[in-house]
């Protein structure tokens, strides 16, 4: 009954709703043309040749929101928890990316990480993460002030971490890159499409957009910061919420460029997903440094002067939302006196790297972190997946999402071409 009712649905929706009446029947149809989509989309194809694919983007391009405002780092499972979904298919991931860069002639470079403890309370922290970084398989060397030195005569500190295998990559070029090698195998990339509900029926799956119907066998939903909104549209209540935070860079110039040779990064406060400000080695030998974490008032703010009040609206009605800011409101405060305040900004740098002036930097780019949050207010770290029947959305996709695409295309691909059983599936 619940299935002709949504049958019925359906087949008045575009009548309903204005749709052009154009209807395309298609094998899989993925939404959100960042890099998790784009290679979730190329998986499909390699996973069943000649299976017509599509990837719906309602932005103008490819990798229009944190696939292309990121800082390019090429991450290695150095803080992630052994065992965890973000360990196992970050290491993937690098491999994979790695290789398949390689093949396109995308740029990519193997500059390696170092992780400073500045304060003496940072120094066994920073030994655990020496084990965790050897438990998941990475080759670690910890440093005395000596060494660091030697690797980043600039920096100061009183133990480091160092990983050779962290690297930096053109994540925009790899989307452009997945993008061309989908179309080259037959499969579609729209731009400009935005989708509006998703139906599961007999027929199979109704994707209706403002540009017309798709109906597919399959549909995976890779929206980033829009997760739970396009998740609603299917009719699933998903098990977490985005609350976008933004993260916002400065620019080394390139007179003080010098001054950073690797990534630099402090040791990871447990507490909280992100890494604190840190120095960025870009691939084009730019460096950046960032980013903090501002609530953003909107799911694409990328400055404040960004205010969307919809968003901003629903954000402050949840729950989850003040159980949240009741939770972490002195940090909170901190990361939005020092996006406000410049000063603030620069000391956190100089913690690291002393030398650094104000003089010396300039602002640079920012993007919007997807952050899911869990009803109790806690900030949700994992990748974490929902399905329901043919349809896959991807809930939370952090860092390090990019990195590990290919991986988590790979195993996405598996999950909804093998019908595996929803508990199979890892989930919030």
């Amino acid at each position: 009954m619940d299935r002709d009712r949504g049958l019925a649905q359906a087949l008045r929706r575009p009548r309903d709703r204005g749709l052009s009446g154009h209807d395309t029947h298609v094998g899989a149809v993925v939404v959100g043309a960042g890099i998790v989509g784009l290679a979730t989309a190329r998986a499909l194809q390699r996973a069943r040749p000649g299976w017509p694919v599509v990837v719906l983007e309602r932005e103008a391009r490819v990798a229009a929101h944190q696939s292309g405002h990121n800082s390019g780092v090429l991450h290695s499972p150095v803080t992630y928890r052994p065992g965890s979904h973000k360990a196992r298919l970050c290491a993937q991931g690098q491999a994979a990316l790695v290789d398949w860069c390689a093949e396109h002639g995308v740029a990519l470079e193997r500059c390696g990480e170092v992780v400073v403890a500045t304060e003496p309370d940072e120094v066994p922290r920073l030994a655990a993460l020496a084990e965790r970084a050897r438990a998941n398989g990475l080759v670690v060397h910890e440093l005395g002030p000596a060494g660091l030195a030697d690797l980043e005569p600039h920096a100061r500190g009183l133990a480091a971490l160092h990983v050779p295998a962290t690297g930096v990559v053109d994540f925009p070029g790899v989307c452009e890159g997945l993008r061309r090698e989908i179309e080259d195998h037959g499969g579609e990339v729209r731009l400009g499409v935005g989708v509006q509900d998703l139906v599961d029926t007999r027929l199979g799956v109704a994707v209706d957009t403002d540009q017309g119907r798709w109906w597919a066998e399959r549909v995976v939903t890779c929206a980033g910061a829009w997760s739970d909104v396009v998740a609603r549209r299917s009719g699933l209540v998903p098990p977490v919420r985005i609350l976008p935070f933004r993260g916002e860079y400065l620019e080394l110039r390139p007179e003080a460029a010098h001054l950073v040779n690797h990534l630099v990064y402090p040791v990871p406060d447990p507490r909280f997903p992100f890494l604190g400000v840190h120095f960025t080695r870009g691939i084009d030998g730019t460096v950046h440094a960032g980013p903090n974490a501002v609530p953003a008032l909107g799911r694409d703010a990328y400055g404040w002067g960004t205010v969307r009040a919809g968003d901003t609206a629903r954000f402050a009605a949840r729950r989850s939302t003040w159980r949240l800011a009741r939770r972490y409101w002195r940090t909170g405060a901190g990361e939005i006196v020092r996006s406000l305040d410049r000063r603030r900004f620069v000391a956190a740098l100089q913690r690291l790297v002393p030398e650094v002036r104000p003089d010396d930097l300039v602002p640079a780019g920012a993007g919007v972190r997807a952050q899911a949050v869990a009803a109790d207010g806690t900030l949700v770290d994992d990748f974490a997946f929902a399905r329901s029947g043919p349809v896959l959305h991807v809930v939370n996709a952090p860092s390090p999402a990019a990195t590990a695409s290919l991986a988590i295309g790979a195993a996405i691909a598996g999950w909804l071409l093998d019908d595996r059983p929803a508990d199979t599936i890892p989930t919030c």
